[in-house]
């Protein structure tokens, strides 16, 4: 946590060293952090803190928390809960302005030189919609956090077992996590060190307090490190974990124990470093005394070219728009004595832009007067890289490369003011998109959206806001835009997608986006009743296309079917024909023989799912062919039931290969349990695919074709159906 206008103070006599480790982790988040005595008043807060409540420092840690308590509850058993297990609950909160806030509260009591004080971690919940997302980003951010810190952090149980370690704990210690895991501390520690070591660890976890200890590595050679235990539990001492934080301080040992060893060794020693160590002037250009080997591969520079600024400083490496800022720390850091830490861009030789982050200190002469500058500087690119991308996934969608809906929603909200007026917003949605993802894949449906975001993006004006807001929806926002403007560019996108449309030979494109406008042209008028308008006009565009947008695409699968299989469009004439002949015969409603013509033509509408490779293969289908193979009739399902028009034939695609002894697939009917006009297309279909020739065989005779359908009477097929067909076959043949 940094303060700006005050120091970190902790009560009962917090070292300053523990202090520094703390604030190493408190600097990575933005929740509000209070630390309250056990009569309720607070004593220390962040900054987040004060940002949330509208005091300053100097009043927050003059206040009660009852002040800031909008539904005041706080009882001794509440306090005791934290105390000895924390307890995490939901208040309200009031700000110094008088508005209040929900928030979600964990309490937990901390244990400081046998005094107690309580812990608070507080959370802004009004936005309950984005509470899963947050939670989620906080996780993936503790996580790397856990795994980037430059301080090597373990979780342990009492007895020293080690549960979990981020890299750097590993790296420290020369072994893997896993490796850390399996062997416990005892292990790695220096045998004559064990007992004394022991002794301090049960000291620190009661005391929440550091030491320093020595390791061994896997080669035998030792490491120093300066050990700090927080307690994360007070449950059940059994199952109590422990945050350890572990620093390298090796080499400060041994500069200790060498302190008279020559300015070369000293140069050895850092030049080993990982990045660049350096010692500099204080001066306008970071005049280099000192650089280290590390310095190439950071910079693509030898470090003869930086030391003395020979050929440039290390001024010119930094960005411009860094420059100042840095010296600007620096002097801050200077004049309070503090440790330099902070992140910027340089640009090498190369001319590629890396990000580095520098730690360093001030190092002052016997007289106090500050004399040069030490410090490490560190390549950090794909730390910022893995950052930006977990950025990018807050405000992007990845699909198409728009803002994605929480980003429209906070810009819609922060624009929602005077200065922007007209405000205009157009709402979008892709007619047909279900239909497309049932009938082709959710790939080809991606490939329509992907097109369709590239025609709005392509259609805007550069200030302008587009942003995929669902599935298939879209928003646009357009800033001191009018409504003529705004139909204007609105009538420019739909333009670009029909003809975008006219030309494609896919049948997936033969669909379109509808869309609505509204303008806000006066504050008074609410932003939500602009979104309700634009996209009441977006689903009255909706409703007029929609019947022939979906007849088109059902005509292009109707297509694509015939293109993929080995049917014709001869075969669904011949199976029209016989089939609604049979439903004459069984006296059939207009209705069921109508549907019946629809399903002689679409009955196998679900091989567009199958890969053409088993469709069309020569011989006989092996057992994962089959499976696929059989997959068809499902699919068809989904693809007739996103579609009014094909509705009321779903179930009887669904069920037009089952056998009438329960045999079938892909439900096992039997009997009359198989839909009527199913059993009857069965029939016919069989017929009609004997006597044609196939790629893996020839045409029956209709003669040995009516007699293989007779003889599957009443287990392939219904038995009353097979008679009624052989009577409707043998009239047509004696024609």
């Amino acid at each position: 946590m940094k303060h700006n206008n005050h120091k970190f103070k902790v009560p009962y006599d917090i070292t300053e060293e523990s202090i520094n480790k703390y604030l190493k982790l408190e600097e990575f988040t933005d929740n509000i952090i209070l630390f309250i005595d056990m009569e309720g008043r607070i004593v220390d807060a962040n900054n987040a803190a004060i940002k949330a409540y509208g005091y300053s420092y100097e009043e927050l840690i003059s206040i009660n928390i009852a002040d800031i308590r909008a539904d005041w509850v706080y009882t001794e058993e509440q306090m005791k809960l934290a105390i000895n297990a924390g307890i995490l609950f939901k208040a309200k909160h009031r700000r110094k302005d008088g508005s209040c806030f929900d928030v979600e509260v964990s309490f937990l009591g901390c244990a400081m030189n046998n005094k107690h004080i309580l812990a608070s971690i507080v959370r802004d919940i009004a936005d309950r919609n984005s509470a899963e997302e947050k939670l989620k980003a906080e996780k993936e951010l503790f996580r790397t956090v856990f795994e980037q810190s430059p301080i090597g952090m373990a979780f342990c149980k009492a007895n020293g077992e080690i549960i979990d370690a981020n890299p750097m704990h590993a790296e420290i210690l020369g072994r893997s996590v896993t490796e850390l895991k399996r062997l416990g501390w005892k292990y790695i520690t220096l045998p004559e060190d064990i007992n004394e070591n022991l002794k301090r660890y049960k000291e620190c976890i009661t005391k929440a307090d550091s030491t320093t200890k020595r390791y061994i590595k896997p080669d035998g050679s030792i490491v120093w490190g300066n050990l700090t235990i927080a307690s994360l539990s007070f449950e059940n001492r059994s199952k109590q974990i422990y945050l350890c934080m572990l620093e390298d301080i090796t080499e400060r040992i041994e500069a200790e124990e060498k302190l008279h060893e020559s300015e070369r060794t000293r140069a050895m020693i850092l030049s080993n470093l990982p990045g660049m160590a350096y010692r500099c002037n204080i001066d306008k250009e970071w005049t280099m005394q000192f650089v280290s080997d590390g310095c190439y591969e950071l910079t693509g520079y030898k470090p003869e070219d930086l030391v003395g600024n020979k050929e440039l400083s290390f001024n010119e490496l930094i960005d411009p728009e860094f420059r100042e800022y840095v010296r600007i720390k620096w002097e801050e850091a200077i004049i309070l004595g503090d440790v330099f830490r902070e992140e910027y861009s340089i640009t090498t030789a190369m001319g590629d832009v890396k990000w580095v982050y520098e730690q360093g200190r001030c190092v002052y002469g016997e007289n106090g007067r500050a004399i040069a500058l030490e410090g490490l500087i560190i390549d950090i690119t794909e730390r910022k890289k893995k950052e930006d991308e977990i950025n990018y996934l807050n405000y992007y969608d990845v699909l198409t490369d728009l803002y994605n809906r929480r980003f429209f929603v906070k810009r819609l909200i922060e624009l929602d003011e005077k200065s922007c007026l007209p405000l205009s917003v157009i709402i979008g949605d892709i007619n047909g998109l279900k239909l497309i993802n049932d009938a082709f894949g959710h790939a080809q449906g991606d490939r329509l959206i992907v097109a369709i975001a590239r025609i709005i993006k392509d259609c805007i004006r550069k200030n302008d806001i587009a942003a995929r807001t669902g599935g298939d929806d879209f928003s646009i926002l357009l800033l001191e835009t009018d409504d003529i403007e705004a139909y204007e560019i609105m009538d420019r996108i739909e333009s670009a997608c029909n003809e975008y449309i006219s030309k494609s030979n896919d049948a997936m494109f033969k669909t379109n986006i509808s869309l609505g406008c509204a303008t806000k042209i006066s504050e008074k008028e609410p932003i939500e009743d602009i979104i309700k308008s634009a996209e009441d006009r977006m689903y009255l565009n909706k409703l007029l296309q929609n019947k022939s947008l979906h007849n088109s695409v059902i005509s292009s699968i109707k297509t694509t079917l015939l293109e993929k299989s080995q049917e014709t469009e001869e075969h669904a004439l011949r199976l029209i024909k016989l089939s609604t002949s049979i439903g004459r015969k069984m006296k059939l409603t207009v209705e069921q023989l109508n549907e019946l013509e629809l399903l002689s033509t679409l009955h196998d509408i679900g091989k567009i799912g199958v890969s053409d490779n088993v469709i069309n293969k020569p011989g006989k289908l092996t057992c994962e062919e089959r499976v696929l193979m059989n997959k068809h009739p499902e699919i068809g399902y989904r693809i007739a039931m996103a579609s009014h028009e094909l509705l009321p034939i779903a179930n009887y695609i669904l069920c037009h290969h089952e056998r009438y002894d329960g045999n079938g697939y892909p439900q096992g009917l039997k009997g009359e349990e198989i839909p009527l006009l199913a059993r009857i297309i069965s029939v016919v279909d069989a017929y009609d695919a004997m006597t044609e020739d196939r790629s893996y065989r020839k045409a029956m005779t209709m003669e040995n074709a009516i007699r293989e359908i007779k003889r599957n009477a009443g287990t392939q097929f219904d038995p009353e159906i097979v008679k009624i067909f052989i009577d409707t076959v043998s009239e047509a043949i004696d024609l």
